[in-house]
């Protein structure tokens, strides 16, 4: 299978060099403003950068981020369902993929536990960028996999075109019964420019194409029952095509209001976020009280819930300076109250997770002797607690602070340098355990340069340090979102890691392929592993009827890449404008002493074609991912799966109705209801993703 999908894929990709058209010209792309220092295109990156804009995202909309960004090039999902999901960047997750919300951290509970929904979104945002590898060591060692960055527009930096615009979505999802909505208004008066959005998502539990359980689990507890050694067990109804308990509902309010002046800008926005959303596959048990003369306890499970609500003020303003030195000062400050509680059946609460924090960064941009960069500083201050017999993690205080330095230049020939260094400090004080510090560096540098007929080509090496989290440091008890009794270690060293990356890039009038290589050594890279720990005294493989799995070090590698390419054709076949592109993203992770890194999602293609008749279009979108044979200790392999989505849309503007954006649009995703596991879920033997969805929405844009 992985032999098929690497011919499926490079076999276009590498014909698209010859079919594109050479151009002295480079191409007009997407600038990314996540990266520091001077706003620069993706293609100037040596580190793979992408952005999506509203209209992709709405296209792609799912129940959670990590859904969402699934088909972007060498990002995955943790899927948890359809409420809660993380991305996975180049096979590191959590607290290796710092998610931000204009630049500032989300400070939630999301990269404790996959079952905690992260509070950044799509179906709101007005644009999201994806930096994988050291692109993102600015924003420090929590982000060695990359940086998620929602931007929510919510606070603007320029006066907008038009006084007044709307932009209002709503759809309906057949797999689920479900509805999504969302609206956007902008309103200028003279220098000020005011900004409120809204949306809500109301799903039902979702249909899937036979057993919620994979056969492998089936086939594994067959096994276990046949060797009970005459225990007598229930027999139970199995789950088939509906997994219970994976409804979602969510709501947001915000508002922004900026002033605009010809050389500064400064606004503040508030956002309000409420989500309510079962646990699939996550059962609480627990045992009734007994009355006198009975001889057994009564065990019943009820259907866990997790009802979340987070309150965020944002902060943001900016001078432009260009004194010869410095060239622009921006700053951003983001105060954050965030708390949910997990429910084991209405009205009954259980554990209850809060986190309130302050986050901060300032900026300043210069130019000196040619070289563009920004230098800053950036802090945190957060608390997280969590109360309740399966509360994990004890309460902790993070404390960090860092300054960075980023540079870059391009000279007349084409070649250009870029690198940065960032000193952070981190301590975190745990109530039970103490406290522990950290004094991290990191750095990168890399080389590049453009050729003549859109080449580019570049590499680059960083050195990056990350500080254990509270989990990783300080966890004790049981974990049911994981089916695992943690047990962190308050002595663990910080994770160090070296990487080498090198890209290539052709752009033409057409089209444009790329690949990106990347090679990761870490040392004393953190994971789980089975092991023994001291419980109620007793030295045990388990606790609380769970297996025991410890937060251990080892020295891990991982190689992988993207290759990916896209290309358009204007009047062709049919009479359409027609619009082709593919990526292919892979890697290996294995641990020094032997075996495998949990959780890598296996390779996978994704590839997507379109045509457009004027205010018509129709368009297919393949994905083929591979079986993922080396899942790591105490995981079972999952099998690979291939999806196929149709869409077709109608432009309403066309016929004048609302502006620019305006659309009517009816797809089907995974049409023929396969059976959709993702490698990179805890749940992947216990629920798989949606089956067959017919999905019909419109968009509205005044």
């Amino acid at each position: 299978m992985s032999r098929f999908l690497l011919l499926a894929t490079i076999s276009p990709l590498a014909l698209t060099p010859i079919a594109l058209a050479q151009s002295d010209e480079r191409r007009e792309e997407t600038v990314i403003v996540t990266t520091p220092g001077p706003d620069r295109a993706a293609e100037e990156l040596i580190g793979n950068a992408s952005a999506i804009d509203r209209e992709e995202l709405l296209e792609t909309l799912r129940g959670s981020l990590g859904d969402t960004l699934d088909r972007e090039p060498g990002v995955a999902t943790t899927f948890f369902g359809a409420g809660a999901s993380r991305p996975v960047l180049r096979g590191l997750g959590a607290e290796r993929v710092q998610v931000l919300t204009n630049g500032i951290g989300v400070i939630d509970a999301s990269a404790a536990s996959p079952d905690h929904q992260v509070t950044g979104d799509g179906i709101d945002a007005e644009k999201i960028e994806i930096l994988r590898g050291p692109a993102a060591l600015a924003y420090g060692g929590q982000a060695i996999g990359g940086v998620v960055n929602v931007i929510d527009g919510l606070i603007v930096e320029e006066l907008p075109e038009a006084p007044m615009s709307a932009d209002l979505f709503s759809s309906y999802n057949s797999v689920n019964e479900g509805t999504e909505l969302a609206g956007r208004g902008q309103f200028t008066a003279g220098q000020l420019v005011f900004t409120l959005s809204g949306s809500l998502r109301d799903f039902e539990d979702y249909d899937i194409p036979d057993f919620a359980e994979s056969s492998l689990q089936r086939a594994l507890e067959e096994l276990e029952e046949e060797h009970g050694a005459g225990e007598e067990h229930e027999e139970e109804e199995e789950t088939r095509g509906t997994v219970e308990n994976s409804f979602v509902e969510t709501q947001t309010l915000a508002a922004g209001l900026s002033w605009v002046g010809d050389n500064a800008f400064l606004g503040v926005a508030v956002r309000q976020q409420t989500s309510e959303y079962g646990l699939p596959g996550h059962g609480h048990e627990h045992e009734e009280g007994e009355e006198e003369g009975e001889e057994h306890s009564e065990e019943e499970e009820e259907n866990a819930f997790i009802d979340l609500e987070q309150t965020r003020i944002d902060l943001r303003g900016g001078v432009s300076v260009n004194n010869g030195f410095l060239t622009d000062v921006t700053g951003s400050v983001a105060i954050v109250d965030y708390e949910h509680t997990e429910f084991e059946a209405p009205g009954e609460a259980g554990t209850v997770y809060e986190s309130e924090g302050v986050e901060g960064r300032v900026e300043f941009g210069h130019e000196i002797n040619g070289f563009e960069g920004a230098f800053g500083l950036q802090f945190l201050d957060k608390e997280l607690n969590a109360f309740g017999e399966e509360a994990f993690i004890s309460p902790t205080d993070t404390q960090s602070i860092g300054l960075f330095l980023y540079e870059t230049q391009e000279w007349g020939s084409g070649v250009g340098v870029e690198g940065g260094l960032r000193l952070e400090q981190v301590e975190l004080d745990n109530i039970n355990f103490g406290s522990a510090d950290f004094d991290l560096f990191s750095g990168s540098f890399g080389v590049h340069r453009h050729f003549d007929h859109g080449l580019f080509i570049g590499g680059q090496i960083s050195y990056t340090e990350r500080a254990p989290n509270e989990s990783e440091l300080f966890a004790f008890g049981p974990h049911l979102a994981t089916d695992q009794f943690e047990v962190g270690d308050a002595s663990l060293d910080k994770e160090r890691g070296i990487n080498l990356e090198g890209t290539a890039r052709l752009s033409g009038d057409h089209g444009s392929v790329g690949i990106n290589l990347f090679v990761t050594e870490f040392s004393d890279f953190i994971y789980l592993s089975p092991g023994s720990a001291v419980v109620d005294g007793v030295l045990t493989d388990e606790g609380d009827g769970l297996p025991v799995f410890l937060f251990v070090q080892d020295d891990a590698s991982f190689f992988g890449g993207e290759i990916y390419a896209d290309y358009s054709v204007e009047d062709g076949l049919l009479g359409a404008d027609w619009a082709f592109g593919g990526s292919i993203d892979f890697v290996d992770a294995d641990l020094d002493a032997g075996g495998n890194v949990p959780f890598i999602p296996p390779l996978t293609l994704n590839a997507d074609i379109s045509a457009e008749w004027g205010a018509w279009e129709i368009g297919a979108a393949l994905t083929a991912a591979d079986e993922q044979e080396d899942p790591g200790a105490g995981q079972l392999p999952t099998d690979g799966y291939t999806t196929l989505d149709l869409r077709g849309e109608v432009d309403l503007s066309d016929f004048n109705i609302g502006a620019d954006g305006t659309e009517a649009f009816l797809e089907i995703r995974n049409v023929t209801d396969e059976e959709v596991r993702y490698a990179t879920s805890v749940l992947k033997d216990l629920v798989p993703a949606p089956g067959q969805n017919v999905r019909v929405g419109l968009r509205l844009a005044f």
